[in-house]
């Protein structure tokens, strides 16, 4: 990603220095639609009733009771390789893939039967022990290069039954006990040094699940991580902090689109095309950081806290409502020096060269400001949100 950005900003600059304001506004908006479309097949599989459909729905950020929601069961419920896009980043696709060992797809054929080359990784879960089946499947996955991580799903079901069951219940030494038995059963199969992610599909802050969120990040391509993580549930309030240095990365990219546009000497034009450019981020960062409403009452349902509860350390006017231009004009017009910056570009536009330039100037300013600051209010408001759902003290 690095090296494309070098290479757009190359281009970019290239433009500006033969003032062609069109093309350098078109490579500028081309890179950062390449960046939203950038595509990502996740892989899940298991046996039935081991929870691999509600994992699929918890990536996803949907309920097992939400329109488009991966069918649930104790029975096998997925016959073929099945598509679930994520309802917020469509270039997300999560499969629910059949079990592995039927009659229909045999281990030593899985691979071929579900179009193994379309995925960008695997996760292999299990409710109980990993069997002979799901250390098969790795080493086929390991021949193809590609990547595979097992899961020990319902832990939060083990650890409340066990719970009930011992007088000197130690929640660490059950975890500690129950990772220690998924991966010696692995290493009897012939899997070598394992790494087994303990998660509750109910309540993904919990247990390895922020754990196996980040080692999927960092083993990941490159220009695939920023994808993954900001269509990741908020399951950390490290996650937050991810997604708030992605989001501010692309900062100067919408700014520098909005600069082009500041330098064409229409009146009001670069004011508009930065409001509307902004209210489009802006867009993103809230459901980014889940404070839409649907997300919101998604986190409510599962922590038992009241979705008014919620609201109410949500400061930003920005969150749980769509973002439209008309909004943002009414945002920065609390902002004396946005109305400046905006003003002045306005002022200067029209004088002749040396106006264009410092039109540009002052509007990238203006964006690069704007979407700071609004990044950071709706990042902290996450932040809040997070600590209130777990009964934490809501300072940020």
């Amino acid at each position: 990603m690095e090296n494309l950005s070098a290479r757009i900003q190359e281009e970019v600059r290239q433009s500006l220095q033969n003032n062609d304001l069109a093309s350098a506004a078109s490579k500028i908006r081309g890179f950062l639609c390449q960046e939203e479309s950038i595509p990502l097949n996740i892989a899940v599989t298991g046996e039935a009733g081991s929870g691999k459909s509600t994992f699929v729905n918890a990536i996803r950020g949907v309920d097992n009771r939400d329109e488009g929601a991966a069918p649930t069961g104790c029975v096998e419920t997925t016959m073929e390789p099945t598509p679930y896009p994520h309802p917020h980043f469509p270039s997300i696709t999560v499969w629910d893939l059949p079990g592995i060992g039927t009659m229909k797809f045999p281990a030593d054929k899985y691979l071929e039967h579900v179009g193994f080359e379309r995925f960008d990784f695997f996760i292999i879960i299990s409710a109980e022990r990993f069997r002979e089946n799901d250390s098969k499947l790795a080493k086929e996955i390991q021949k193809t290069g590609k990547k595979f991580y097992f899961v020990r799903s319902k832990i939060d079901d083990n650890i409340r039954n066990e719970k009930r069951s011992q007088r000197d219940f130690n929640e660490a030494q059950s975890l500690k006990r129950i990772r220690k038995y998924c991966v010696e059963g692995l290493q009897k199969e012939g899997c070598q040094s394992p790494q087994v992610f303990l998660i509750s599909s109910f309540e993904l802050h919990l247990y390895d699940f922020p754990l196996l969120e980040e080692t999927l990040e960092r083993e990941l391509p490159q220009h695939k991580r920023d994808t993954f993580l900001l269509a990741m549930p908020n399951m950390s309030q490290e996650i937050i902090n991810r997604k708030k240095e992605a989001y501010s990365y692309n900062i100067k990219y919408y700014s520098a689109l909005s600069a082009a546009a500041g330098g064409v000497p229409m009146p009001g034009l670069g004011a508009a095309v930065d409001t509307g450019l902004v209210a489009h981020v802006v867009n993103q960062y809230v459901i980014g950081f889940g404070l839409d409403r649907p997300s919101l009452q998604r986190l409510s349902d599962s922590t038992g806290v009241p979705l008014d509860e919620l609201m109410k350390v949500i400061f930003s006017p920005l969150a749980t409502n769509e973002v439209t231009s008309d909004v943002i004009v009414k945002i920065l017009a609390q902002s004396a020096s946005a109305v400046a910056l905006m003003a002045a570009e306005e002022a200067v536009k029209f004088i002749p060269l040396l106006g264009i330039l410092t039109s540009m100037t002052l509007s990238f300013t203006t964006t690069y400001r704007a979407l700071s600051l609004l990044l950071q209010e709706l990042a902290d408001d996450a932040q809040r949100v997070f600590r209130r759902a777990l009964g934490l003290n809501t300072t940020v």
